[in-house]
C-alpha cells in the first residue's frame, strides 16, 4: 500500500466529541497515522494542530456541508485540514437511484460539485451505502450505472459492508468499477441492516477478498456502531489489516518508534 491504513472518524463521534485530543491520540498510539474526517467545516484550524501534534495525516474527508453550506466555504476548511479528497457521504434521496433519469440528475450534482472541486486543486468522490446497490439495470447496480454517468474525475469510495448488504458480489463489483475506486471502507459485522458492527475479521465479510480486488485502493476502517468497546475494535481491525497485508499499512511509524 502506497498510504498507511487510514480509519473514518464517524467511527469515534462520540468519543471527539467528549475529548478530541484524547481520542486522536488513543488512535495514535493504537497505531493509525491516518483518518478521515466527516465535518472539515468544525473547527479545521484547531483540528489540523490536533493532527499535526500527533503526526497525523488527513487521507480525505466526508462533506455533507456541501449541501447546505457555501462550497467555497468548504473547500477551504478542506485545505486547512490538508486533503484534497472530497466526499460526499450521501444526502440525495434515495429514490434517485432508482431510475435512469434519477441517476442523471444524481450525476449532474455529483459532476457540478467535482467541477467547483478542481477549481480549489481537489478531487470529488461519492460513498455508497446499500440504497445504491439494490436497485438493478439489466443486471447492474444503479452505482455501475452512475459511474458510467460521471465526469473522468469523480472517483467512488466504495462502502464494502453496504455494498454486500446491498446484495452485491463485492469483489465483483470492484473489479466492474475498476480504477473509479480510489478507497475502500472496510467494516465488518453480521452482514444485515440495523445491527451493530464489528472488528474487522470478526463478522461475516470476505475481508481478503474483496481488498484483493481492489489492491490499489485506500483502506479506511469504519465502524458505523459497534456493541464491543469502539477503541478495542478499531486496535483489532488495524491488527487484523496489519497482518493480512504486510507491514505496509504500519509505514511511517519505524521511524517514530
Amino acid at each position: 500500500m502506497a498510504t498507511p491504513l487510514s480509519i473514518q472518524l464517524y467511527t469515534l463521534r462520540h468519543q471527539l466529541a467528549a475529548d478530541r485530543h484524547g481520542a486522536l491520540a488513543r488512535l495514535a498510539e493504537i497505531g493509525y497515522r491516518s483518518v478521515e474526517t466527516y465535518d472539515p467545516t468544525a473547527d479545521p484550524a484547531g483540528f489540523r494542530k490536533a493532527a499535526d501534534a500527533l503526526g497525523i495525516s488527513v487521507s480525505g474527508t466526508h462533506a455533507y456541508a456541501l449541501f447546505n453550506t457555501d462550497a467555497g466555504e468548504v473547500f477551504d476548511a478542506v485545505a486547512t485540514i490538508g486533503t484534497d479528497l472530497v466526499i460526499i457521504p450521501g444526502g440525495i434521496d434515495h429514490e434517485e437511484f432508482t431510475t435512469f433519469d434519477g441517476l442523471s440528475r444524481v450525476a449532474d450534482t455529483l459532476n457540478g460539485f467535482a467541477a467547483k472541486a478542481a477549481e480549489y486543486g481537489m478531487r470529488l468522490g461519492y460513498h455508497n451505502h446499500w440504497w445504491e446497490i439494490e436497485p438493478r439495470f439489466e443486471g447492474r447496480t444503479a452505482l455501475e450505472e452512475l459511474a458510467g454517468l460521471l465526469a473522468p474525475g469523480v472517483f467512488l469510495e466504495v462502502d464494502t459492508y453496504w455494498a454486500q448488504v446491498g446484495g452485491a458480489d463485492v469483489p465483483e463489483l470492484l473489479r466492474s468499477l475498476g480504477d473509479r475506486v480510489l478507497a475502500l471502507h472496510v467494516k465488518d459485522g453480521p452482514g444485515v441492516k440495523d445491527e451493530p458492527h464489528t472488528a474487522v475479521g470478526k463478522g461475516v465479510i470476505d475481508v481478503p477478498s474483496i481488498l484483493g480486488a481492489a489492491p490499489d485502493a485506500l483502506r479506511i476502517v469504519e465502524l458505523d456502531s459497534c456493541a464491543t468497546d469502539i477503541f478495542d475494535a478499531v486496535a483489532e481491525s488495524r491488527d487484523y489489516l496489519a497482518a493480512l497485508e504486510g507491514l505496509e499499512v504500519l509505514e511511517g511509524l519505524e521511524e517514530e518508534a
